[in-house]
């Protein structure tokens, strides 16, 4: 697919800087001189502006910034800035608690509540929910962020030891735990995920999971599993949620999705069946949408149903199955 880097958090041509991971003196002398940090606090990324402006922007730091007084551990380096000799990092400041979080909007399907540091007060920064804010960033950006958020929720949830149940410790500027009581060496986790873009003739096939929001629906997609190839897990998945056969896979584009730590891998199928009988335990309803019917979706002309969210792979492969730029 010609275009599939366009994906949102799709490659920006960041440089990881991966030599500089194993040079923490460098490393702690470019903080002290003052490094951009981004801040990130329970996964949500902080930025300046807002959606309806259309001004936003990551809201980088300093360490002698007070906004990044509280952290558990060291910065992570996300690689170099677009000068291509500034180390970029990003802190996870998760131990301040704000005096008030709206429990029900940070556990809804979009969380659009915003969290504001008593330090940034006087700024137009504040913690917003990276599905909000993905598609109002730059590329370099919302590479950027994704890294941040996917590496950094693997250190949240990865503290302890895997062999052995001891307390590890942040090594390689992030991108490693180690384990002083065995000895033991840990590495960032990512999970691949199938999404399919399941066609017969002009129709494709969509379903919707329970408690997406109503009328929302979306491609199918599911993990892969151990010893499974993408195309087998692709036929699989769509015959288990579904129960539709399908023929012919083939790869069209990929895309990092930090919620937590997927990898998205996009693939087209041809469907060998149109019957469909779902699983309720998997997913709540599927059915087969023409192309002029999902035109009129995209056009925000049907009133029962919705579209994937933009910046998802899902509406990324809609839209250029739509436009016929697949190829």
């Amino acid at each position: 697919m010609r275009v599939s880097e366009d994906v949102t958090f799709g490659t920006s041509g960041l440089d990881r800087a991966a030599a500089l991971r194993a040079d923490p003196e460098r490393l702690r002398a470019t903080l002290k001189a003052g490094a951009p940090v981004l801040p990130v606090w329970r996964g949500k990324i902080m930025v300046e502006g807002t959606p309806e402006a259309g001004d936003m922007a990551l809201a980088f730091r300093t360490m002698a910034d007070p906004v990044l007084s509280k952290a558990d551990e060291m910065p992570v380096l996300l690689g170099l800035h677009e000068d291509g000799e500034t180390p970029v990092f990003a802190l996870d400041i998760s131990a301040w608690t704000p005096k008030t979080v709206d429990q029900a909007a940070v556990n809804a399907f979009l969380d659009p509540s915003v969290q504001v540091h008593p330090a940034e007060r006087l700024s137009s920064a504040g913690f917003r929910e990276l599905r909000a804010t993905m598609t109002h960033l730059t590329r370099r950006e919302a590479e950027i962020s994704a890294t941040a958020r996917a590496i950094l929720t693997w250190h949240s949830t990865h503290q302890f030891c895997a062999k052995c149940g001891a307390k590890s410790a942040m090594a390689q500027a992030g991108w490693q735990r180690d384990c002083a009581a065995c000895h033991g060496k840990h590495f960032p986790r990512t999970d691949p995920v199938v999404i399919m873009l399941i066609t017969h003739g002009d129709s494709v096939l969509v379903g919707r999971s329970p408690g997406w929001p109503e009328g929302m629906y979306s491609l199918l997609a599911g993990f892969v599993e151990p010893g499974e190839s993408i195309e087998a897990a692709v036929r699989r998945e769509v015959f288990e949620e579904s129960g539709i056969r399908v023929g012919r896979v083939d790869y069209l584009a990929s895309q990092p999705w930090p919620f937590p730590a997927s990898l998205m891998f996009g693939c087209s199928g041809e469907a060998l069946s149109t019957e469909i009988e779902i699983d309720p335990d998997e997913i709540e309803d599927a059915k087969w949408v023409t192309r002029s019917q999902m035109l009129e979706v995209f056009a925000g002309n049907d009133p029962a149903m919705l579209p994937a969210r933009k910046g998802a792979i899902a509406h990324f492969l809609l839209q250029h199955w739509l436009a016929d730029t697949l190829d």
